[in-house]
């Protein structure tokens, strides 16, 4: 662990900075072995700043740690290798010095978080502060105080290469490119063998079938909340109540606070009470699919409105359960039966819940247990029926017809081919705006001598 720390330290910078990773152009931190990583040679010039040896043996060696890296074999590919990184670099400055001329600013307090956190991370390898002090000297780091600061400047320098991209974008600085069919077709060829494999994926209808409560029980309910409403009608404080006897155990705790809320945000009988009541103003008892409301309206602003409620929910039981997988029988045999999807939901599905996924889902990776269960075997065209999770533990019953089943395996260039074509594009678009940057600056690479590989710590 002690000697791969350096390599620990440079990953993680770059796993954060992202893509765009900064070159260190500043002096070295102070405590850095000068003679294990030399320093007095400049590889390139951008502007007015300068890319050192130190700052390539750095990109190189983070790369040495990304999965699937392969090492120079030799010294010919050891020099292509480094152009590539010094060119990277170059880009990366002169990407910097383009923020500065469109006045991007980041702010330390905008990257405090981050960078203590990798701190933290890298201080999590080892057992003490002092052996940790003493391999970041070994790795010519600094102190952890040094390192900070060193890390601060990187992960600023990434983030203002992102804020100039996304300025320049905003401002229609970087048009797309054109790109042809062969340029796609030769682009997925040389990729594909390292795509991941097509998920199996999966579409569906469904009715979802809820426990309904008796007559009885939703009048028990009606009745309860007519009490409440009246309580608080007569004084007793609208958060109280809520707090003691509001089935919404989330909004409960903050005496019904359910925060602002735009239209289209829940459900339409709530909704309509919502919008027409003034500030301070009550509702009288209002029945949704959730149960029964009691609504005070707080705040009012245009096409926002803070409210809370309180909510008395019918009991359901074990009967009214059985109940409802009896009806999720009937609506499957009348499905099967050819009777229209339409009007079964539109007699039997639950409103909270939705009808159709159509746009493919990966079954194993976004499905519910429960739905990868009810799918297991089926394929489409088959209606399967099978019980979800409710609120408050109570199930309600799923039928579902498969619309289309995927099993997945290899992406075809169909697959991809526009998101191919979409992001040769953009890279285009990228080199060319790095490329007018080059000529703007005084930009010059002196590789007349093969550059030191870095040494593994």
């Amino acid at each position: 662990m002690k000697s791969s720390l350096l390599a620990i330290v440079f990953a993680l910078g770059a796993a954060t900075a992202g893509a765009q990773q900064p070159a260190q152009t500043t002096p070295p931190a102070p405590g850095r072995d000068s003679t294990r990583l030399p320093l007095d040679r400049i590889i390139a010039v951008v502007g007015d700043q300068v890319i050192t040896q130190y700052d390539v043996q750095e990109r190189m060696l983070a790369m040495q740690q990304q999965p699937g890296f392969k090492p120079p074999q030799n010294e010919a590919e050891f020099n292509k290798l480094a152009l590539e990184v010094i060119n990277q670099l170059v880009d990366e400055e002169a990407l910097v010095q383009k923020a500065a001329e469109l006045k991007v600013e980041v702010l330390d307090n905008e990257l405090s978080g981050n960078v203590d956190r990798q701190v933290r991370e890298i201080r999590a390898r080892f057992a003490s502060d002092q052996e940790f002090r003493a391999e970041l000297a070994k790795a010519g780091l600094g102190t952890p105080e040094e390192y900070r600061r060193f890390l601060m400047e990187q992960v600023r320098r990434g983030e203002l290469q992102r804020r100039a991209i996304a300025k320049l974008k905003q401002e229609g600085k970087l048009p797309p490119v054109s790109v042809s069919q062969a340029e796609v077709e030769e682009a997925f060829n040389r990729s594909r063998g390292t795509l991941p494999r097509r998920p199996a994926t999966v579409t569906f209808r469904q009715i979802v079938v809820p426990p309904r409560p008796t007559a009885a029980a939703r009048e028990a309910a009606r009745q309860k909340a007519e009490s409440l409403l009246a309580e608080v009608r007569a004084g007793t404080e609208f958060e109280r109540v809520a707090k003691r006897e509001s089935a919404d155990s989330v909004s409960a705790l903050q005496g019904g606070d359910l925060g602002w809320a735009r239209r289209g945000a829940m459900v339409p009988e709530f909704e309509r009470w919502m919008f027409a009541l003034r500030p301070g103003d009550l509702s009288p008892v209002v029945e949704t699919g959730h149960g029964f409301h009691i609504i005070r309206v707080d705040r009012v602003q245009p096409g926002e409105v803070k409210s809370r409620h309180i909510l008395v929910k019918p009991k359901i039981d074990s009967a009214d359960v059985a109940r409802a997988r009896m009806e999720a029988d009937t609506v499957a045999i009348k499905w099967r039966a050819a009777t229209p999807f339409d009007s079964l939901v539109k007699q039997h599905h639950d409103p909270l819940e939705e009808t159709s996924i159509l746009t493919p889902i990966p079954r194993d990776t976004a499905l519910p247990p429960s739905y990868r269960e009810g799918f297991a075997g089926k394929k489409a065209g088959d209606i399967a029926i099978f019980p979800i999770a409710g609120p408050a533990g109570i199930p309600k019953f799923v039928v579902a017809q498969l619309v289309t089943v995927d099993e997945g395996g290899e992406y075809t260039l169909s697959d991809l081919k526009e998101r191919v074509r979409q992001q040769l594009s953009e890279e285009a678009s990228f080199r060319r705006l790095l490329d007018a940057l080059r000529k703007q600056l005084y930009v010059t690479i002196r590789m007349d001598e093969p550059a030191t590989a870095p040494q593994k710590p």
